[in-house]
């Protein structure tokens, strides 16, 4: 059955912590308020735990996996602060009914492999970073030792868009378009410096096709980083993102790959309608693993 790696469900008692706090990231009812960015207003519904618990079911569903949205910046709160909100989430997100799964998400502020283990060993299927913490050498290096983990225990990695400032007067895309993306293209390139070499066994999910960075080969061909070889172990979700950037990520990760159906971390191929006989044929038939279904 379909599986869906990137999906956002805020349980009650993490609602209520949040509601709780008097400085960002809080709730006021369901009014988001977050360092940078304007108030935003939560649709009650996204967290209905019941109702997108039908919803699952109604779209086909085997697994649902559930992150925590990582531009509220919990992850980098002082411990006393992300602890026990990070401890809601987990509890509350791996208490969900099926289909529901969920991404560990650790501290930050002061790194705790031992805590990404326990979270793992309880249920979670993976951990997510935020994409801020990966964007150069120095991150991927802090990390090392909660990446460390995940490969000891054969998890994979699932990379987020971060928090982002949004200038004043800005749309209120501009945070979904601009800095989200422009993470996750440095966290893409970092990954491919920094990261892989260090970790040769990560299993690693970009969340919104990393920011397409794959698209910039090219380039980075002719400036000297050579066209390198198809990593079989990353992964795009494909998030809202559509036909165009699909039928273009999909020649740029590996038009030629075949992987089997037990390399797949926890995601069935997306299949939308690309229009594109060779696209369509690359996701079905030759590359039928690399390319992740998220909906958020």
């Amino acid at each position: 059955m379909p599986v869906d790696v990137h999906q956002h469900i805020w349980p009650p008692a993490f609602v209520a912590l949040l509601r709780a706090r008097t400085a960002p990231p809080r709730l006021d009812g369901w009014t988001l308020h977050l360092d940078g960015e304007p108030p935003f207003a939560v649709d009650p519904a996204d967290h209905d735990v019941r109702a997108r618990a039908r919803l699952a079911v109604a779209d086909g569903l085997g697994l649902a996996l559930v992150s925590l949205s990582s531009p509220l910046g919990i992850e980098y709160l002082p411990p006393a602060e992300s602890v026990p909100l990070l401890d809601a989430f987990h509890a509350g997100a791996l208490a969900l009914p099926a289909p529901f799964g969920v991404w560990a998400s650790p501290c930050l502020s002061e790194p705790d492999p031992d805590a990404v283990e326990r979270a793992l060993r309880q249920g979670c299927v993976g951990l997510q970073l935020p994409a801020t913490a990966l964007v150069d050498a120095a991150g991927w290096q802090r990390c090392a030792p909660l990446l460390d983990v995940l490969t000891r225990l054969g998890k994979p990695l699932f990379v987020h868009p971060g928090a982002a400032a949004c200038a004043p007067g800005s749309p209120s895309w501009w945070p979904a378009l601009v800095p989200y993306q422009q993470q996750l293209h440095s966290a893409w390139f970092a990954f491919r410096a920094f990261g892989r070499g260090r970790h040769p066994g990560l299993r690693v999910c970009f969340a919104a096709l990393a920011g397409l960075a794959p698209l910039h080969g090219e380039r980075l061909a002719a400036r000297g980083g050579g066209r390198g070889e198809v990593d079989f172990d990353v992964f795009y979700d494909t998030s809202s993102y559509g036909t165009r950037a699909v039928d273009a990520l999909v020649r740029a990760v590996g038009i030629d790959v075949v992987v089997s159906g037990s390399d797949r971390p926890y995601a069935l191929p997306v299949a939308p309608d690309l229009g594109a006989d060779a696209a369509v044929h690359a996701l079905r038939t030759v590359n039928p693993a690399r390319l992740l279904h998220g909906r958020v």
